[in-house]
This record gives structure tokens, sequence and C-alpha cells, in this order.
């Protein structure tokens, strides 16, 4: 099983309840990682990482912010070591991103139009039966 990556610092005080769960996603990470991705579209390889990269942040999202089950000293720590996506928490902390799933979904300069992804649009606004497929992570809907 590989270990989480981290420096020579020693964690803080109640790594030992989270490092199971952290240890599983990153293994998950690797296998993403490997995947082979032939005959998949150019992005469609990446969206695996993008996912266990987004489930990652938000494990550490909701044990800080929604339950406060681990300390601020472990959850800078997380951030600091980079198992915790810092810019993409601080954008669920605001009204309206709060399920985004990453943060290329936000930015315009990677759109044809200058305009938010795809993804972004409620349901509400979108004709009839049609299937919305983010082609940055493979997102089917984040607006809420």
């Amino acid at each position: 099983m590989p270990k989480v990556r981290r420096s020579k610092k020693s964690p803080p005080e109640g790594w030992d309840l989270i490092e199971p769960t952290l240890e599983e996603l990153e293994s998950k990470m690797r296998e993403a990682e490997t995947e082979t991705h032939e005959g998949k579209r150019i992005h469609e390889s990446l969206w695996p990482v993008f996912k266990v990269h987004h489930q990652k942040s938000r494990y550490i999202y909701d044990l800080f912010y929604q339950r406060k089950a681990i300390s601020r000293e472990l959850y800078d720590y997380c951030v600091n070591e980079k198992i915790a996506d810092k810019n993409l928490i601080s954008k669920w902390k605001k009204t309206g991103y709060e399920n985004l799933c990453c943060l290329r979904c936000i930015q315009t300069r990677d759109t044809n139009f200058k305009t938010n992804c795809i993804c972004r649009v409620p349901k509400g606004k979108l004709e009839e039966g049609r299937v919305v497929e983010c082609i940055h992570c493979g997102c089917r809907g984040c607006s809420g």
C-alpha cells in the first residue's frame, strides 16, 4: 500500500484517524494515473484523476467545515502538504459554488466564448433530455 506523501514534518494530532481514508484515495489516484487511455478522447483520460482529486479535497473540507471533526492544525497541514486543494475549498465556501467540480469549469479563458463550462448551467435552463458532460472533468452538472 503506497503511503500518502508527506514532508519530514510530523503530522498533527488526529492524522491517524484520517490517514486510512487518504491512503485509499491515494491508491485510487495511482490507479487512475496508470489506467490505459486507449479508445478514449484526449480529455477523457484525465477525468478519473479530477474525480479522485475532488474526493480528497471534499473529504478534508467536510471533516473541517461541515462536521468539525478535525483541528485547524490538521486542516492546515493537509492544505500545506497539498493533500487538499486550497483554492477549490475556498470556492466551496462561497454561495453558488458549493458543488463545484473543478476550478477549470469556472475559468472563462478555457472556453470558446469566454463563459463558464456547460456543467455550470442549471438543469432547468437546458432543453429537456439533454445530456450535459463537461469536457474538462466529466462532470454532469455541478451548478445545483
